[in-house]
């Protein structure tokens, strides 16, 4: 380990198992590392300390999910220097904030890739559009996230015009996903197995990737996959179809020796090649914004009506979309109707310290996933967040193109549904030291076939794991998956493998036992990795 890597992990003040610096997100400093052994089968310690993951008959694993967050957790987030200070107007703020961010956006980079940071003063913002970031290395920052303007920065977002609309957007482009496939780059992938956690595959063609290449890592849905997982398992519905829910993995290329390419971070899905003959190609980013974050900002989105069924107002508050390395810290959305902070085609994201309130909508479909993670997103971070009156307070809707998704310290207020990975095989997925606070249902954490659900959900999340997770009393259902597995290890409430479908039981053990160790898996693996 470089001497300027150890020099930071050096100023980490330990709390647990980690130091908090620099806005929550976790760090790792040496006397933190953890001090009992874990005692699963699937964690071990070896007699350096470091950790191992044994796998079961499958080949199946606990996966390490320490990659997630801004830059992989390896460096703390930024204090960005405000280059740019407003306050409020009268009337509408949104071409105002909008001109600031703007000329943020036009100065030259410094040497650390960022611009400067647009620094809102305390007030009121009355606010009838869309802010967007979308040049690199620009941070939009309030002076505080709590209700009361004279010392707060609050963004007031008001109308429904457009209808559906996003009222604080980090990133590029219209939030759809382009596959971006750089012609002439494709090549199969030549391994037989790379299990879960692995990071290494060899390649038919090797010549067409390079280390610093951003790749795509594709698993075919095909006729063999989807016989081996039962059609998904959507129970009732008809089965997944041939091509329906490809498995998609973006990864940075680290090595190439021989036929041999070595990646970032690991798969969170075996890449079996009797049942898919997968490949990779290199990934074409023309809209993909990097180092951009909001910080210290209230959302009040306003509405007119019943707060049950009202919808004409904004839809998400904070939308993090085509973006890479990003952040929103110590902010708060209230009002929204599908999420406080929404995750879209983006990488490496810390969503921390952050609070999504009091949704305004139908209690229904699509709607109030207080913190969501969409289609085509990894490596995403939410640290010491907090939800209240969720449909899914916690959840990914991205199907088999997202992973590698950390809850950490999330606690749930008045859960009217579960957190949950909802369709169509989300994989590893970490629930750690979630909390439930005055649930309303009575099943409010699920790793679980989710069936005829929806348009035929399915198996929703695979190579999943709950860590010390305490559910008040209620239901946390895991269960296994053909050819994968979840994991419930030291949860507090009823743990179980008793879903609203019947399936085999997960892997469950310590359930109710204060002492199982580490008392969190993301922060110890992040230790084990920086310090290795």
């Amino acid at each position: 380990m470089g001497t300027t890597r150890r020099a930071f992990l050096a100023t980490g003040t330990g709390l647990g198992l980690g130091a908090l610096v620099s806005g929550n997100q976790s760090f790792a400093s040496p006397d933190a590392y953890p001090t009992g052994r874990p005692r699963s089968p699937f964690l071990r310690a070896n007699s350096r300390g470091h950790l191992t993951y044994p796998r079961d008959a499958e080949g199946n694993r606990i996966p390490d999910f320490s990659c997630a967050g801004y830059r992989r957790g390896e460096v703390p987030i930024p204090n960005v220097p405000v280059v740019r200070t407003i306050s409020p107007i009268d009337g509408d703020n949104t071409a105002h904030i909008q001109a600031a961010l703007d000329a943020v956006g036009a100065l030259p980079q410094d040497v650390t890739g960022f611009r400067g940071a647009v620094q809102l003063t305390a007030g009121t913002y009355p606010v009838y559009g869309t802010i967007k970031i979308t040049r690199d290395g620009v941070v939009l920052r309030g002076v505080g996230d709590d209700e009361d303007p004279s010392a707060n920065t609050v963004i007031r977002a008001i109308g429904d015009t457009p209808t559906g609309r996003y009222v604080v957007v980090l990133g590029g482009g219209p939030g759809g996903w382009s596959l971006g496939e750089i012609p002439g780059t494709r090549t199969d992938i030549t391994s037989d197995l790379v299990q879960v956690g692995e990071r290494s595959f060899t390649v038919a063609d090797p010549s067409l990737v390079r280390p610093g290449d951003t790749i795509i890592v594709n698993h075919p849905c095909s006729a063999a996959w989807l016989t081996a997982v039962d059609g998904g398992g959507t129970h009732t519905d008809p089965p997944w179809d041939v091509d329906e829910w490809p498995i998609r993995f973006n990864r940075d290329v680290v090595d190439v020796s021989g036929s041999s390419v070595t990646v970032d971070t690991g798969v969170f899905n075996h890449l079996d090649r009797s049942l898919s003959q997968c490949y990779v190609y290199r990934w074409e980013q023309p809209e993909m914004v990097r180092n951009v974050g909001v910080e210290g900002i209230r959302v009040d989105i306003e509405y007119l009506g019943d707060p049950d069924t009202d919808e004409a107002h904004a839809r998400s508050a904070f939308v993090v979309q085509q973006a890479r390395d990003a952040w929103v810290r110590d902010c708060t959305g209230l009002h929204f109707v599908y999420a406080g902070v929404d995750i879209r085609t983006a990488t490496q994201v810390t969503v921390a310290n952050c609070r999504a309130l009091r949704p305004v909508s139908l209690i229904t479909g699509s709607r109030r996933y207080n913190f969501n993670v969409s289609s085509y997103s990894s490596q995403v971070l939410f640290s010491d967040c907090h939800a209240s009156d969720a449909r899914h307070a916690f959840v990914s809707n991205g199907t088999g193109t997202a992973s590698g998704l950390v809850f950490l310290r999330g606690s749930s207020e008045r859960s009217l549904a579960t957190s949950e990975g909802h369709r169509s095989w989300t994989q590893g997925m970490l629930f750690d030291n979630h909390r439930e606070i005055d649930p309303r249902v009575d099943t409010t954490v699920g790793l679980f076939n989710r069936g005829s659900a929806g348009d035929g959900h399915g198996w929703a999340a695979v190579h999943s794991v709950a860590w010390k997770c305490d559910v008040a009393g209620t239901k946390l259902v895991v269960q296994k998956p053909p050819t994968a597995q979840n994991y419930a290890i030291g949860c507090f409430g009823t743990t179980t493998g008793d879903g609203p479908f019947v399936q085999p039981a997960g892997h469950i053990e310590g359930s109710n036992d204060p002492s199982i160790s580490p008392p969190s898996l993301y922060e110890a693996q992040l230790a084990d990795r920086l310090l290795a």
